[in-house]
């Protein structure tokens, strides 16, 4: 009898032993690039915040340019964050690929080329500032495109918010142009989102007259990032001082900034989306 009850036991450890690996073998839900999304997708144009089966479905649905934003840890005056142009980005990107209708964007790019690193020069004077070489950053660019056209994208747009961003976009753009002579992904380095001038004239010839204190720092800088969220420009703090102000601007109250951080974006967009069309309807070689 009681040889009986161990075997028993034995068969009912043997069952339940059996029962997982059987449960542990089932097959996992399906998920290859065929697969059907089972739920509604959600409104956004940032790659890092979709699924791949959003971006893939918006491959379908013929948004197949993909803007690739280069931004820049670096020092902006004693009332900036150091992320300030990453941050201008997230704005400025969101609304030109809103306008485009058939784009997404990539993670912005937050390192580039700020001065050399040891010894410090250029921005690396400042701490927080983050650098890299020019070929580091021309590397990373160079594999990030190839990640886009691996996936279907045609056209890759290259805009930077930093002067130091431009030479290497440049020539990252000519060099895979180059290399892709099929013609079936192009890249597009568009120098026109990078026309601050425009902008201030713009700016001048609605009554927003400047004169520089100095820093690295304008109205039209803080009333983007004002837009985005005053604490990046230390709104509370600077008012508490007395220092809310830049250039000889006002930027009391903020609201009014804000609001003036809206149409910068809106006209920085504008002027952007007319050059990326122009670029992308120019006939494939």
């Amino acid at each position: 009898m009681r040889s009986h009850t161990y075997s028993t036991a034995a068969l009912a450890a043997v069952g339940l032993a059996t029962g997982l690996l059987v449960a542990t073998a089932l097959p996992s839900p399906p998920s290859t690039p065929a697969d059907a999304r089972p739920i509604a997708g959600h409104d956004t144009v940032f790659v890092e915040e979709m699924t791949w089966m959003e971006v893939r479905d918006a491959l379908k649905d013929q948004k197949t340019t993909v803007i690739v934003a280069t931004g820049g840890i670096e020092e902006n005056g004693p009332y900036v964050v150091t992320g300030k142009h990453n941050y201008i980005l997230r704005a400025t990107a969101d609304a030109i690929t809103r306008k485009l209708g058939n784009a997404l964007v990539a993670p912005v790019v937050p390192f580039v080329p700020e001065g050399r690193i040891d010894p410090p020069a250029g921005h690396m004077k400042f701490p927080g500032t983050i650098s890299l070489t020019e070929d580091t950053y021309q590397r990373l660019l160079t594999d990030i495109c190839a990640s886009f056209r691996a996936h279907g994208f045609r056209d890759i747009v290259l805009i930077g918010d930093s002067g130091g961003n431009q030479k290497g976009m440049k020539a990252v753009a000519a060099d895979l142009n180059k290399k892709w002579a099929d013609g079936k992904t192009r890249v597009h380095f568009v120098p026109e989102y990078y026309d601050h001038e425009s902008v201030d004239q713009w700016l001048a010839s609605q009554g927003i007259k400047e004169v520089s204190e100095g820093l690295h720092d304008s109205f039209a800088v803080s009333a983007t990032l004002a837009a985005v969220d005053p604490v990046l420009i230390r709104a509370k703090q600077r008012q508490a001082a007395k220092k809310f102000s830049i250039n000889g601007v006002d930027l009391a109250p903020p609201e009014k900034t804000v609001e003036w951080g809206k149409k910068i974006i809106d006209f920085r967009a504008e002027t952007t989306v007319r050059a990326i069309r122009k670029a992308v309807t120019e006939p494939r070689r």
